[in-house]
């Protein structure tokens, strides 16, 4: 299968991306296109923006996390029975890891390895024609990277516009429009990012608007004409099915409502491949997991924006007390607080919590862990075997107030290979840390 795809990047996180990403999906669906999207690195919340324009999954690929197989395997998956992917960059093109070359968690390293065409959208508030020697450097960096054209964004006048499109046209690249700055445009955030898509109430209004605007200030078929076949990289199974985390379950209880929404869409993708089935349930209208099921995953969110809520909420505890007698259950991030003692919210105040797990929580003493992680089993559990290598993040901004006495889930690596020491904590069939998993890494890449 031949894939066309076309990558979203900036310079730097908080340049347009999204916005562009979300407008790009919404008019060309419009158009009567079948959109596909998938964002590299690890992210939540963008996916869920896509998804909601294209009804597929949300999905991640990521050169560090993943080996290729899996990245090719993902790539395959987002342009099945579409027209064109739009492969939303995180962060900056070009940053990552240091090493290894190829691997480093970079844009760049996604857009080279499948010869991906880069549509690079620059903020240009506050400038005007020094915006053409920062593409040109953008274009001349790596020279298995293609910088294929500009989009510029919050531009402030129709003069604004002449400076910064000449500036790019000098420069030798293609400008394919100019998204006008205006008050509303942008998307609320909180303190892991835009607030999810879930929460907007007035989310299909804004995606329509965005739609009108692209069509109002792009050329959306020099746009369309960027994006390039893909051809798929010859996928091996065997690597592929080793690099997936196997589903933890036959009927696996995953809780999902606003404090519970974290899980990977490619880790459902592939649980439900394997025929495993996904049985959603919300904690925040006071809902225990199924009965009828053999395992129960609390994903990450905001369980520090709902704790009273979620302390209250005696029916969801009293089940999810009785599930974990005899049926593993698992909490990554927000999840693995809300298995603990208690967690502190902003203002100080302490909700408790299920004391599945021995440590309390807190985010009112806020600090934040940022980055990749590997993580090495210490036992068995839902995650695998004792000695299994995973490959995730971290990003929070909760701290452990009491580690308790629970042996220790895993022992954690940095993305650079520092030693991070133990992680997480296990007790009976109950696991969790703050540890997110995006993939195994048993198999050399």
């Amino acid at each position: 299968m031949t894939v066309r795809a076309l990558m979203v990047a900036a310079p730097r996180s908080g340049g347009g991306k999204t916005t562009l990403t979300v407008a790009l999906l919404a008019a060309f669906k419009r158009r009567g296109l079948r959109v596909s999207a998938i964002k590299t690195g690890p992210d939540y919340i963008d996916p869920a923006f896509h998804a909601a324009i294209t009804g597929r999954y949300g999905l991640n690929i990521d050169s560090w996390c993943m080996p290729p197989d899996l990245q090719a395997c993902l790539l395959q998956a987002a342009g099945h029975d579409a027209d064109l992917v739009i492969v939303e960059s995180a962060m900056g093109l070009f940053d990552g890891l240091t090493g290894p070359e190829g691997a480093r968690g970079s844009p760049s390293d996604i857009a080279a390895r499948f010869g991906i065409p880069v549509l690079l959208v620059l903020d240009v508030s506050g400038q005007g024609q020094s915006v053409g020697p920062i593409a040109k450097g953008f274009a001349s960096w790596r020279p298995d990277v293609t910088i294929a054209g500009v989009v510029l964004n919050r531009v402030a006048s129709p003069r604004h516009v002449r400076l910064t499109t000449g500036a790019i046209e000098a420069a030798g690249l293609a400008a394919c429009g100019a998204l006008m700055r205006q008050a509303g445009q942008s998307l609320p955030e909180r303190h892991l990012g835009l607030v999810q898509a879930r929460e907007h109430g007035a989310l299909t209004d804004w995606i329509e608007k965005l739609a009108d605007k692209a069509e109002q200030e792009l050329d959306l078929d020099s746009v369309l004409a960027l994006a390039a076949p893909v051809a798929a990289m010859p996928v091996t199974a065997e690597l592929t099915r080793h690099a997936v985390l196997s589903p933890p379950g036959q009927r696996i209880a995953v809780a999902e409502d606003d404090a519970f929404s974290f899980l990977y869409g490619h880790l459902a993708m592939f649980w439900r491949q394997a025929g495993a089935e996904l049985v959603p349930f919300s904690p925040l209208a006071d809902e225990a997991p199924d009965e009828s099921c053999d395992v129960c995953w609390l994903p990450g969110g905001y369980p520090e924006l709902h704790a009273g809520g979620l302390a209250q909420a005696r029916h969801f505890i009293s089940g999810l007390q009785h599930f974990s007698r005899t049926r593993p259950v698992h909490g990554e991030c927000g999840g693995y607080m809300v298995l603990g003692q208690c967690l502190e919210d902003a203002e100080g105040k302490k909700h408790a919590m299920s004391g599945l797990l021995a440590h309390s929580t807190s985010f009112a003493r806020r600090k934040l862990n940022l980055g990749y992680r590997e993580a090495t089993l210490r036992a068995d559990t839902v995650l695998g075997k004792a000695g299994s290598r995973l490959r995730g993040h971290e990003f929070h901004y909760a701290s452990v107030l009491d580690a308790g006495e629970d042996a220790p889930l895993a022992d954690l690596l940095a993305g650079d290979g520092t030693s991070l020491g133990a992680c997480g904590g296990r007790r009976g069939l109950v696991s969790g840390s703050f540890f997110h998993v995006l993939a195994c890494n048993d198999t050399a890449f």
